[in-house]
């Protein structure tokens, strides 16, 4: 009997992916503390994001992510533009003070977390970039040396990613506004999971899901197990330089996005407007930092696993409406979904 991709978890795993992302807030606490002086600096004289940046000599994706984290942890707050320790930061880590605890956190200035964590913020480079090991883990482009081109790896990455979506494609499944009949295009679709669960809630739609060569074997494996090879289509490409499907109904961009910086993010998306037919949507899947970019915590923690791990980060749904609006869409807001996630839908006019 194939299995079906609507069925909910009895308990809400949200809490187990809050606990693994927490040890990314020891290091960037660490690094900002014992490295950057961040909040003695600040102390001494406020300064705005770009000029705090600039006196870093961190780039704006890197800077984003830290200064992100900080406020997330009401450790810096932001006024009239410049930034400043807040009454917690000001009493307890400001160097020299009666209370600062910074020398504390600073005894794991030297661990490996910590010191990978700085060179990552100072590099603006994902883990895997410099030719070491295997390549980098979560994402591919032409000319970039990555694990998910090789059998082995691409399949373990890909099943282990698959173990979020089960949890969250069937509440994927009910929120999104998808047509009855017509034609999806999943990019970067994975185990298609998240395909199958829309098809599963809409039994006239058909699916094209379109990622790199190895991910696909292990989607043909999981169209079998949820019986939907009869209304899938596997395209093996290059999401920046091959052709998608033309004229299609909606577009799923899950969890894709927050793996590039913004250039390619926007390039992105208009790519996907050009394959969209009029009235169709793309759905931004994925989690949301604050428009204001000061939390939540557990976003803004998940914000930094993305930089570590990808080109990429946590973006706003103010970022993300920008860049849809600029391609010709209109918005709708952001339906939640699970483990932080929700979607964020954009109609070609």
């Amino acid at each position: 009997m194939p299995r079906s991709a609507l069925q909910l978890p009895d308990t809400d795993p949200t809490p187990i992916f809050e606990f693994f992302r927490g040890s990314y807030g020891s290091e960037i606490l660490t690094a900002a503390i014992a490295h950057f002086d961040i909040f003695g600096r600040l102390d001494r004289m406020p300064l705005s994001f770009e000029a705090l940046s600039k006196a870093l000599n961190l780039e704006p994706r890197p800077a984003t992510v830290l200064v992100t984290a900080l406020r997330a942890m009401n450790l810096l707050s932001e006024s009239n533009g410049t930034l400043s320790p807040t009454e917690l930061a000001r009493e307890h880590l400001v160097p020299g003070g009666y209370f600062d605890v910074g020398h504390y956190v600073g005894l794991a200035a030297q661990s490996p977390g910590v010191k990978s964590m700085v060179q990552l913020l100072k590099s603006n480079q994902p883990l895997g970039s410099d030719g070491s090991g295997s390549g980098t883990a979560f994402i591919y482009r032409d000319g970039m040396e990555s694990a998910m081109e090789a059998e082995q790896s691409a399949r373990h990455l890909t099943l282990a990613l698959a173990g979020r979506a089960k949890n969250v494609a069937p509440a994927l499944a009910q929120s999104a506004l998808m047509p009855e009949h017509g034609h999806l295009l999943d990019i970067g679709g994975g185990t298609g999971i998240y395909s199958y669960a829309l098809l599963e809630k809409h039994p006239s739609l058909k699916a094209t899901i379109f990622d790199r060569p190895e991910v696909l074997k292990v989607a043909d494996q999981m169209a079998g197990d949820y019986d939907m090879r009869d209304r899938v289509e596997l395209v093996a490409g290059d999401m920046f330089t091959d052709d998608f499907p033309s004229n299609v109904d909606a577009i799923l961009l899950s969890n894709i996005l927050h793996d590039w910086d913004i250039p390619e993010c926007q390039q992105l998306i208009a790519r996907c407007v050009n394959a969209l037919a009029s009235g169709g949507r793309i759905l931004i899947h994925d989690v949301f930092l604050n428009d204001e970019l000061d939390g939540p915590l557990p976003i803004a923690l998940y914000s930094a696993a993305l930089f570590s791990l990808t080109e990429g980060r946590a973006y706003s749904a103010k970022e993300y409406q920008a860049w849809l609006h600029d391609a010709g869409l209109s918005t709708e807001p952001v339906v939640p979904t699970g483990v932080h996630c929700g979607v964020l839908s954009g109609t070609k006019k």
